[in-house]
Formats: structure tokens, C-alpha cells, sequence
């Protein structure tokens, strides 16, 4: 009976913290964000990591990356890899890890104009992940979560003289406001199934489908100048929410290279997607006093629920890592070292059907390390350490101009103590840190972006089998 009652504890203890992780995902998702970025402002928004804490350490090397403590979403082939045991002449499972990973970014942006006279930096606190991945059979998983697509966050206000679009005179001294919020997230569920093709060989072939939802809300606010003419300021704006089934696929082949070096190959990518919307649109005069806000005064047209799409465009990465692994009885140092490198056709990008001239298609490369000194009895020996970077071009396009984009990361994954009773479990805390540097003195403006990622990473076994156990 007390073994019953122990096996209900080590559940009952997973379980506990995604309880409580499930609400705080809708506190990130609602909360107001201090962020402003004014390239938000285009296209779907900024790109959220697609990686998790780990790979970003790295660089954000994926496609050939597996591990049994952590959840790749970026390709799910890596999800026939979770820890799994089967019993002895039989199929069924005996027993198999399951892996829950939580993550969160502190950032700090910085923007500079082309003059480098003015700077703005703001901070902001996201959430990053939530996936939970764990065996179904022997070299057979599956995993599911959600985690952010796009942000947007961006406040401008431009002050100066409106002129007439057709005739070019000039109408007065205008202010105009322009603010944006939203963002688009993806539930997903995948599963991957691995397969034998040599000594020492595997194919696993992977994918995922899920929801993609969000909104995104564009706000403009005109007010027009004159010392002897009151006019009324404008009020513009465009909500659209976002709701459709997305999918996506990968796979990875993984080869004993020699006795001691490893060597995993890993494609993953997304074909061209139809996702619908649902917009409202309002044009109306206001008018704002600092104790009640924006106070809306008349109503000039209004829609509401007209329906649409954007096409989300392919995108496809490829890459490769070469692996050493450490301890064994020889108790040796580990290493990986990996690259990546993608290509998304944002040419494809339409939006009710017409193109955005402000995006563009790109391409990023990735090159990361990781590195397990020979195990000791200290806690450094027990830390991996992670370098990388990456570099390319942004897929969003102003002015005809290119935005480059580098990015310098490190990462370090600390092993937790397990302080329970239970030796099956094992937990690491995952640390990245990126330095993004964006546009250059041929854009109007520059970020400079400083993220800390933190994620932790928790595992258990879990009993499949009917196993019996006895006691002394």
C-alpha cells in the first residue's frame, strides 16, 4: 500500500506545478507590455524565439538537436526520443520519462534614430513556452504545448505639417499617434516516430498540427493645429482577431560516425498556410483630457466581423550537429557543436489577398556549441555551457532598405538537487542570454536587444507497464 500511495506523490508532484503554470500563461498573454518597437509595426510583427532556452544558448541550433530532459518544438522528429524502457520480451512500455518545460524572457530594448541623437530603451517580461513531451511506446512520443508566434508593441507619435495627398498644399500642424498591441500564439500537439535502418542508424519522422490565435489592434490618432480654427481629432482603428489550424513537419537521421563521435542530420518547415481573421473597424472623432482618456465624440463608419485571411508563408531549416558524449566509465568531457540554416518565402505573405511591400523573403544561419566537462563531484561539472550566434537579414523590408540582424548568445543548464524522496526525478533550470543587434546607419532606426531567457525543465518517470514490485 505505501508503494501505491508513493507512486501517487511523484504524479501528484508533476502535476502540481502545471496546475499552476496554466493560469499564469493567460497573465503573460493579457498583461500590457512596457515593450515599443516600432518595426512591430509591420507584417505580423516581430518574430518570437522558435526555439526553446536551451537552443538559444546555442544560437538557436535545432534541427538535428534531441534530448530526453528537453522539448524541441522547433522539430518535432525529436520527440521519438524521449527516455523510454520496455519490458523484457514484450512491446509494451515499462516505463518512460515525461519532460514538462516552462520558459520566460526578460528583455531590454534600445532604439537609436539615424542621427544617433535620440535613444528610448524600455523593458518587458514574456512568456516564452509551455510544452509538456513523454513516450507513448518504444521510439514512439508525442508533445504539446503553446507558445508565442509574433509580438507587436509599438507607440510612435509624429509631429509636423499634413499636406493634401492630392495636391500637395499644405492643410495645418498635425500630431499624429500611432499605437499597436497583439500578438500571435501557437497550441500545437505533435508526435514522431523513430526508426531503425542500421547499427548504430535512426530516421524519425515527425509532426505537429495546432491552432494559431491572436489579435492584432492598429490605432491612429490625428489632431489637427490652428490658432484661430478648432478642428476635431481622429480616431482610426483596425482590430483583427486571428483563429486557424496550422501544421508543420520535421525529421532527423542520427549515425555513430566513429566509436566515440555521433553525427545527426534534421530538416523541419511549414508549407504556405491559409489562416483566417475576423475584423472590426471603426473611424469616429474624440476627444482626451488627462483624467478620463480618450473619450470617443461622433461616429463616422463602423464594420464589424468582416472576415479575411493572411497567407503565413514556408519556411524550411536544415542543419546538422556532430556530438561527442561524455561520462560513461571513463567518466570523459561531452561536446556538440551544430549549425543551422533557414529560408522563409515571405514573398508569399498576402493579406486579404495583396501583398505587403514591407516584408521581404529571408534567410538566417546559425552556429552554436555545447559544452559537459568530465563529471566530478561538484556542481560545475554537472553545468553544460553553451555558446552561439546567428546572422541574416530581417523579413521585414521599410523603405527598400534591408535590416541586418546579429546576434551573440550564451547559455548555461544548471542541474536542480532532488531534495524528495523520489530518485527518478531530475530537473535542470536552463539560462540563455542574447544580445540582438538590429538595422545599421542605413535604417531609420536601430535596436539594440538585451533578453534573458530563464526555463526550467522538469522530468519524471512515469510507470506504462504493469510491473510488479515487492518489498522486503
Amino acid at each position: 500500500m505505501r508503494l501505491v500511495k508513493l507512486t501517487m506523490l511523484r504524479k501528484f508532484e508533476l502535476a502540481a506545478p502545471l496546475a499552476l503554470t496554466i493560469p499564469s500563461i493567460f497573465l503573460f498573454i493579457g498583461a500590457s507590455a512596457q515593450d515599443n518597437s516600432p518595426y512591430s509595426r509591420y507584417g505580423l510583427g516581430n518574430q518570437a524565439p522558435t526555439t526553446n532556452v536551451a537552443n538559444r544558448g546555442m544560437g538557436g541550433v535545432a534541427a538535428a538537436y534531441n534530448d530526453p530532459y528537453t522539448v524541441n518544438y522547433a522539430n518535432p522528429a525529436s520527440y521519438s526520443f524521449f527516455q523510454s524502457l520496455q519490458e523484457p520480451n514484450s512491446k509494451k512500455l515499462n516505463s518512460g520519462r515525461i519532460v514538462f518545460n516552462i520558459g520566460a524572457d526578460g528583455q531590454g530594448r534600445t532604439l537609436t534614430d539615424q542621427s544617433q541623437t535620440n535613444k528610448f530603451t524600455s523593458p518587458n517580461l514574456l512568456f516564452s513556452h509551455v510544452m509538456i513531451g513523454l513516450p507513448l511506446r518504444k521510439d514512439w512520443g508525442i508533445a504539446f504545448g503553446v507558445r508565442p508566434i509574433t509580438n507587436i508593441n509599438y507607440k510612435i507619435q509624429n509631429n509636423g505639417r499634413l499636406f493634401d495627398p492630392n495636391s500637395g498644399k499644405l492643410i495645418d500642424s498635425s500630431s499624429t499617434l500611432y499605437e499597436g498591441q497583439g500578438g500571435a500564439y501557437l497550441g500545437s500537439l505533435g508526435t514522431a516516430v523513430k526508426f531503425k535502418t542500421g547499427k548504430s542508424q535512426y530516421l524519425s519522422l515527425g509532426a505537429s498540427a495546432g491552432y494559431m490565435f491572436g489579435s492584432r489592434d492598429y490605432n491612429t490618432r490625428l489632431s489637427l493645429f490652428n490658432d484661430s480654427t478648432r478642428y476635431a481629432s481622429a480616431h482610426y482603428e483596425t482590430k483583427t482577431s486571428i483563429g486557424d489550424f496550422y501544421f508543420d513537419a520535421g525529421l532527423q537521421y542520427h549515425f555513430k560516425a566513429s566509436e566515440k563521435i555521433y553525427m545527426s542530420l534534421g530538416a523541419y518547415g511549414n508549407w504556405k498556410q491559409d489562416i483566417r481573421t475576423n475584423a472590426n473597424t471603426v473611424a469616429q472623432t474624440f476627444t482626451y483630457n488627462t483624467e478620463t482618456g480618450y473619450l470617443p465624440v461622433d461616429t463616422a463608419t463602423f464594420t464589424k466581423d468582416e472576415r479575411g485571411s493572411f497567407i503565413y508563408p514556408s519556411s524550411i531549416t536544415g542543419g546538422f550537429i556532430i556530438q561527442k558524449v561524455g561520462g560513461g566509465p571513463d567518466r570523459e568531457a561531452g561536446w556538440l557543436v551544430g549549425a543551422d540554416f533557414t529560408s522563409n518565402n515571405w514573398k508569399q505573405y498576402r493579406v486579404n489577398g495583396v501583398p505587403d511591400t514591407a516584408v521581404r523573403s529571408n534567410w538566417q544561419a546559425k552556429v552554436g556549441a555545447e559544452f559537459h566537462p568530465a563529471p566530478k563531484n561538484n556542481f560545475f561539472s554537472r553545468t553544460s555551457y553553451r555558446v552561439g550566434f546567428f546572422t541574416g537579414p530581417d523579413y521585414i523590408y521599410t523603405r527598400q532598405t534591408n535590416i541586418p540582424v546579429l546576434g551573440i548568445t550564451a547559455g548555461l543548464g544548471l542541474p536542480i538537487a532532488n531534495y524528495s524522496m523520489m530518485n527518478r526525478q531530475a530537473s535542470m533550470i536552463n539560462l540563455s542570454f542574447e544580445y540582438i543587434k538590429r538595422g545599421n546607419n542605413s535604417n531609420i532606426l536601430r535596436e539594440n536587444l538585451y533578453r534573458l531567457s530563464v526555463g526550467f525543465s522538469l522530468t519524471d518517470l512515469w510507470f506504462g507497464g504493469k510491473t510488479k514490485y515487492y518489498e522486503d
